[in-house]
This record gives C-alpha cells, sequence and structure tokens, in this order.
C-alpha cells in the first residue's frame, strides 16, 4: 500500500477544521438546584411555628381585639367607636367600687393567713419528726387539682344553713346555725374558706422546695453556735425563703385579683353583692348584659391594678431584677 502524502494529509486537516463544532445541548447542562426550605437552620423555626400560630390566633388577637372593643359600645346590630366613654362611666359606677372594695378585702385577710398556714405546714413537712411525708404531702396538694365546680358544690352541701355538716358539728356544742351563704358576713367567710383550703397545699409546695434547697450546713452551725429553733426559723429559714415569699405572694395577689369560680358557684356575687368580686362583676356585664365593651374596660383597668401591684410588691421587696 502506498503511503498518503503531506499534500493529501494537509486536506485532510483542512476539511476536518472546517467541521462546525457542535454546542452543547439542554441535556448537557447542569440541572439547577432548588432551594431548600428545610435546613438545619430553618428547622427549629418549623418546630415552633404551631405553638406561634396559636399563641397569635388565640392570645395575641383576642387582646388586641378586647382593646379595641372597650372603646366602643352596642349600637344596633353592630358597635360604635365612643372613646373613652366606657372608662368614664367605669370610674362613676358605685357597683364597680363595691366589686373592687370586696376583692382586696379578700385579698388583704385570705392571702396573708394562706400563705402562714403553707408556710407552717411546710416546715412541718420537711422536719425529720413527721412520718409518711409522701402521705402528707399528696394530701394537702390534692385540693389544688380537684375540679373547682366539683370543690365549691361539696362547699355548698357542708355551708347549707338547714341541713349542712358545719351547722351540725356547731350544733352538738349548743351554737346555732349560721346562715354561712345568705349573710353578708359570713359570705365573705365562707368564701375565703374554700379559697384557703384549695390553695394552702399550692402554695405548700413551694415553699417545701425552697426549704429543700436550704444548706442543712447553716442550721448545723447555728445549733453549734446555741441558737433555738424559733431563731433558726426567724435568722435562717425565713431570710433564705425572701424569693419564695415574694414568688407566692405575687402569684396569690393576681389569683385573688381573678377570683371568679368560687363566688360565681357559691353565692352568685351574694347576698347583695357581699362576695361579688371584679372578675365576677366582668363576667356579668359580658354574658348576662352583652355589653362587651364596657365589659373589656374592666378586664383592662383590672390589668392595670394587676400590673401595679405586682410592680410594687417587686419593688418592695427589693427585687429589682
Amino acid at each position: 500500500m502506498s503511503q498518503p502524502n503531506a499534500e493529501q494529509m494537509a486536506n485532510t486537516n483542512q476539511e476536518t477544521n472546517k467541521q462546525p463544532s457542535k454546542k452543547p445541548g439542554p441535556s448537557s447542562q447542569k440541572p439547577k438546584s432548588r432551594k431548600k426550605w428545610i435546613t438545619p437552620k430553618t428547622v427549629p423555626y418549623l418546630f415552633i411555628l404551631p405553638a406561634v400560630t396559636f399563641f397569635l390566633i388565640f392570645t395575641v388577637y383576642p387582646v388586641i381585639s378586647s382593646l379595641l372593643l372597650s372603646f366602643q359600645t352596642r349600637a344596633g346590630s353592630g358597635y360604635e367607636f365612643v372613646g373613652l366613654d366606657n372608662y368614664i362611666r367605669l370610674f362613676q359606677d358605685t357597683l364597680f367600687y363595691k366589686a373592687l372594695g370586696n376583692t382586696f378585702l379578700i385579698l388583704l385577710i385570705q392571702v396573708p393567713i394562706q400563705l402562714f398556714l403553707a408556710v407552717v405546714i411546710a416546715v412541718a413537712l420537711n422536719s425529720q419528726l413527721v412520718k409518711m411525708k409522701s402521705f402528707f404531702r399528696i394530701a394537702f396538694f390534692m385540693p389544688a387539682i380537684t375540679a373547682l365546680v366539683a370543690s365549691s358544690i361539696i362547699f355548698m352541701i357542708i355551708l347549707d344553713e338547714n341541713y349542712g355538716l358545719a351547722n351540725y358539728v356547731l350544733s352538738l356544742f349548743g351554737i346555732e346555725a349560721i346562715a354561712w351563704l345568705s349573710d353578708p358576713f359570713w359570705a365573705k367567710v365562707a368564701l375565703m374558706a374554700a379559697i384557703t383550703w384549695r390553695w394552702t397545699g399550692y402554695n405548700m409546695v413551694i415553699f417545701l422546695a425552697g426549704l429543700q434547697n436550704i444548706p442543712v450546713s447553716l442550721y448545723e452551725a447555728a445549733e453549734m453556735d446555741g441558737a433555738g429553733k424559733v431563731r433558726q426559723f426567724f435568722y435562717i429559714t425565713v431570710p433564705q425563703l425572701k424569693p419564695i415569699f415574694l414568688f407566692t405572694f405575687v402569684l396569690s395577689t393576681i389569683g385573688t385579683l381573678q377570683l371568679f369560680d368560687e363566688p360565681y358557684i357559691l353565692t352568685q356575687g351574694g347576698p347583695n353583692n357581699a362576695t361579688l368580686t371584679i372578675t365576677l362583676y366582668l363576667y356579668q356585664n359580658g354574658f348576662r348584659y352583652f355589653d362587651f365593651g364596657y365589659a373589656s374596660a374592666i378586664a383592662y383597668v383590672l390589668v392595670l391594678i394587676i400590673g401595679v401591684l405586682s410592680w410594687a410588691q417587686m419593688k418592695w421587696a427589693g427585687e429589682d431584677k
């Protein structure tokens, strides 16, 4: 076979160079990467999204809607803006001051008694002298987890003027029957007793947790210095429990100012509005008279009172942080 000469090889190279180069088609291009919404940075936000959504719908929206409603009043089938008329009416309402006075009277009398009993029970159950501590802790805490309606009905039965257990026990000592729920004075006493029975054990658990965090070495050192149990209580236990006292007092204050279930079930605010509380008065205006604008104004005044009292308690106790 003859070898190709130089001229033939040159022509072959020229033909090859003249061939058009193929452009890369769509199939040869790299596919664009899609933006991923689920990444290590976004996963935490996706987890809290349901909670935030429900919080906005069922907490933030009602709060804002109630605030706007407090500046409105019913006009026919709708509402119209009336400015501060509801608040002006509120501060001229003698029944509101009656409810406010009843609430503060319960607060000033019942809360100190309740916290005192809670501290005494907690100290007793923290002592080495008491046996069956778990049983007594559960027994004292049980009223806090009992349904409010059930416990209030039980108190209604016990305090019945004619057939109640309370008057039966008093009759054994020759004491006449007391109109627990139909006399203004005794109705307040009955209401305070029901509240104390329910929430003393709750506060007892909080105080007990605080007592168990006090170092035993403090009591041992005080005992070596000759301090008795009483001095140990006032110079060690009480100062160490100061944050617990503040916490329970603030919680009890807020709870008392929001008192509704017991007066609603036991007395309906009577007799003669003797047990009418702010929250019960709010309920009556909103759901009995359907004056939701005025009820919203009462609610925001109550929020302001709770905020001021809580701030004053923190300031008085020296807890600025």
